[in-house]
């Protein structure tokens, strides 16, 4: 448990990143030996001690709903049991490699190990619905030294290499417990020092120098939760009065939050008369957000809007299970009605492409431009 405590520390907010090291190192440990209903047993109590702090967010989209902690809880434990389900892959790795073959166990095994770790990873950030990518072990590391590696390997390859880098250190110690004094000793930790040291010195992908663009990013307090009562435009409210400090600035661009406009403004006159009066008073393109109808169906649309009022979109192609529509809504509409009955509305996948073009930065050449994507 403390091992699964200590990943949910290396996140936001405590965001302390060596600590994802320690846990990842922690919970290696544990699995070394195991059968594989032990492991199941301490990857279920890594996964509880990690999910149920890590997603404690999922309460608060239900306001004061007396059962606001229901989808903490579900998603906690359906994470959980993920987690412990496929933790007999580590332990089966550790039972696969020969202990009596120094060069295996200490390039080899890690290698396995942290294949093993992210295949659990990647399972459950891909199914069921799409998965639930949310802590995935790259993304502790924001703010560490090794994240520019993820420009070059992604998320899951810096993962990979941060389970390669712990794996190797548990088994250095391993073989030097056992090992006869001799050339071995001193020649062991060499794979994962040199790692190590190649995980800290990468520098981040070389890319090309595109201009500036000076961004004001607005986060309304308004009553969003799902069981808020709000009246009409009160989110659009919310974002317009958060929005005053930029009114006096200088920006390329505004970024109003996801669900940020309540209304339709390509069907709202008066949402549109609303963003049209805001852009004038930031002087600047805004990027907004806000559900809107095509025919019977119902996007998740970012809209870039200027003095001319909408002059590109795009329609979120991934909708987000439980949040933005209800899949199997029969099953789960059977066991919880009362929640499941507060998404009213389901969103469609959107088709067009998820790049949306604000125009040329500020301290670009003329010719340049950049672009703002959207998920």
């Amino acid at each position: 448990m403390a091992a699964g405590l200590a990943l949910d520390g290396a996140f936001p907010s405590l965001g302390w990143w060596p600590l994802a090291f320690v846990a990842v190192t922690l919970s290696l440990v544990t699995f070394v030996g195991r059968r594989a209903w032990g492991a199941v047993l301490v990857g279920a109590a890594f996964g509880a001690a990690f999910w149920f702090p890590h997603v404690a967010w999922s309460s608060r989209f239900l306001g004061d709903d007396p059962l606001g902690w229901v989808p903490w809880v579900a998603l906690a434990t359906v994470q959980t049991l993920f987690t412990a389900a496929l933790s007999p892959l580590i332990t089966l790795a550790y039972r696969w490699v020969p202990r009596r073959r120094p060069p295996a166990r200490l390039i080899g095994l890690p290698l396995l190990v942290a294949g093993a770790w992210l295949t659990r990873e990647l399972a459950m950030g891909s199914w069921p619905y799409g998965g639930f990518p949310w802590g995935r072990l790259g993304l502790s590391q924001s703010a560490g030294p090794v994240a520019p590696v993820a420009s070059w390997l992604g998320i899951t390859g810096l993962g990979f290499c941060m389970v390669v880098l712990c794996a190797a250190a548990i088994e250095v110690v391993r073989h030097l417990r056992t090992a006869a004094p001799g050339r071995d000793r001193w020649t062991a930790p060499l794979p994962a020092v040199a790692l190590a040291a190649l995980l800290v010195v990468t520098p981040q992908f070389p890319t090309a120098h595109a201009g500036t663009l000076r961004v004001g990013a607005v986060q309304g307090d308004g009553p969003a939760a799902y069981s808020d009562d709000r009246a009409p435009g009160a989110l659009l409210d919310a974002q317009r009065a958060a929005s005053v400090p930029l009114e006096s600035e200088q920006v390329d661009l505004v970024v109003w939050p996801e669900g940020g406009v309540d209304s339709d403004p390509q069907a709202d006159p008066g949402t549109e008369r609303a963003l049209d009066a805001a852009v004038g008073r930031y002087r600047a393109p805004l990027l907004l957000n806000a559900a809107s109808e095509d025919g019977d169906l119902i996007h998740n649309r970012s809209f870039l809007w200027s003095d001319d009022g909408a002059v590109a979109s795009h329609a979120k192609r991934h909708p987000v299970p439980f949040g933005e529509y209800v899949p199997d809504r029969w099953l789960y509409g059977a066991i919880v009605p009362s929640l499941v009955n507060l998404l009213g509305r389901e969103y469609s996948p959107g088709t067009d492409a998820p790049v949306v073009s604000t125009g040329t930065p500020s301290s670009a050449s003329p010719s340049a431009s950049t672009s703002c994507s959207t998920t």
